[in-house]
C-alpha cells in the first residue's frame, strides 16, 4: 500500500502536466472545430519564458535590487509567463488560424504542425540546441507520512493545477466571455447574429489556453529542472488525446482524462517495463474511445466538420 500511494502522488503530478495542456486544447476545439496542433510548442514556449523571467528575478534579487523570496519569485514568474505567454496564443491564431477559419480543418491542422516546428527552430535559433536548467526558486522538502514520501513541490504543483482548473471552469460556467464561449461551441453559425464578437472570442481562447500551458511549463520546470527545445512534442501529443478523451468542450472531461492519463502511465510503469507504457496506456483509451467515442462528457451532437 506504501508502494501505492507513492506512485499515486507521482501519477497526480504527472497528470497535472496533461490536464492542464489538454484544457487549451479541447477549448479552441470546441469552440472553432479545429486542432491546434501547436499547442504543445507553445507549452514549451511558455516554459522557457518562465526559464528567461525567472532567471531574471532571481539575478536581479542576488544583486539586490529587488531582494524577493523564493515563493514571491514563482508566483511572479508564473503571473508574468502567462500574460506574455498569451500573446504567443493570440499571434498564433491571428496569423496563422484565422485566415483559415473557413478552409478546409485538414489545413488548419497542417498550419498547427507548421507552426509548432517554426517555434521550434525560432527556440533553437534563439537559445541553442542546448538544454537549460530551471532556476532553483523554492527549496525543496519531503515530509513522510506513514511511509510515503512527499515533496513540497509535488503538493504545490497539484494544487496549484487544481486551482487554475476550478478557476477555468468557474470563468467558463459564470461569466459573459465564458457564456459567449459555450454559446460558440453549441452553435458556430448562429452566435455571430447575436452580437458575439467572433474573433475575440477566438482570440481569448487562445490566449487563456496558452496561459494555462505556460503555467504547465513552469510548474514542469520546477518539477524537473531541465528544459529542452523539443519537450513540447510529447506533451503535446499526450494532452491532444487526453483533450479527446475528455469530451469536446468539457473541462472536466479534459481534467480528468489528463490525470488518467497520467495514472495510466505511472503504474503500467510500475507493473511492466517501460518500454510498453505507451502501448498498454494507448490501448486501454482506445478501448475506452470504442465505447465512449464521444468521451467522457462530449455530447453525441456536434458541427459538421469541414475536411
Amino acid at each position: 500500500m506504501v508502494f501505492f500511494f507513492q506512485n499515486l502522488i507521482n501519477a497526480l503530478q504527472w497528470g497535472s502536466f496533461y490536464a492542464m495542456i489538454a484544457l487549451g486544447y479541447s477549448m479552441v476545439y470546441s469552440i472553432l472545430m479545429l486542432f491546434n496542433f501547436a499547442h504543445g510548442d507553445i507549452f514549451m514556449v511558455g516554459a522557457y519564458i518562465g526559464f528567461g523571467v525567472a532567471t531574471g528575478l532571481v539575478a536581479l534579487s542576488a544583486m539586490g535590487t529587488f531582494v524577493l523570496p523564493g515563493w514571491l519569485i514563482l508566483v511572479l514568474t508564473i503571473l508574468i509567463s502567462m500574460f506574455l505567454t498569451s500573446f504567443v496564443g493570440m499571434i498564433v491564431e491571428r496569423i496563422g488560424y484565422r485566415p483559415l477559419r473557413d478552409a478546409p480543418r485538414a489545413s488548419a491542422a497542417i498550419t498547427g504542425l507548421m507552426i509548432g516546428i517554426i517555434l521550434e527552430t525560432g527556440n533553437l535559433a534563439i537559445m541553442g540546441a542546448r538544454r537549460v536548467r530551471f532556476p532553483p526558486l523554492i527549496e525543496s522538502a519531503t515530509y513522510n507520512i506513514g511511509g510515503v514520501f512527499i515533496t513540497n513541490k509535488k503538493i504545490m504543483i497539484v494544487l496549484v493545477s487544481i486551482a487554475f482548473m476550478v478557476a477555468m471552469h468557474l470563468f467558463v460556467q459564470r461569466t459573459k466571455y465564458g457564456m459567449a464561449m459555450r454559446a460558440m461551441a453549441f452553435d458556430y453559425v448562429v452566435v455571430p447574429l447575436l452580437g458575439i464578437p467572433v474573433n475575440t472570442i477566438a482570440t481569448l481562447t487562445f490566449a487563456i489556453g496558452s496561459a494555462l500551458a505556460a503555467v504547465a511549463g513552469i510548474l514542469f520546470g520546477v518539477a524537473y529542472p531541465v528544459l529542452d527545445p523539443y519537450m513540447g512534442i510529447v506533451f503535446g501529443w499526450k494532452a491532444f488525446v487526453a483533450a479527446i478523451l475528455g469530451g469536446r468542450g468539457s473541462i472536466m472531461g479534459a481534467t480528468l482524462a489528463g490525470f488518467l492519463l497520467g495514472f495510466i502511465e505511472i503504474f503500467t510503469a510500475m507493473i511492466f517495463p517501460s518500454t510498453l507504457r505507451d502501448l498498454i496506456a494507448y490501448s486501454i483509451i482506445l478501448l475506452i474511445l470504442v465505447f465512449r467515442p464521444h468521451g467522457f462528457f462530449g455530447e453525441p451532437y456536434s458541427a459538421r466538420l469541414r475536411l
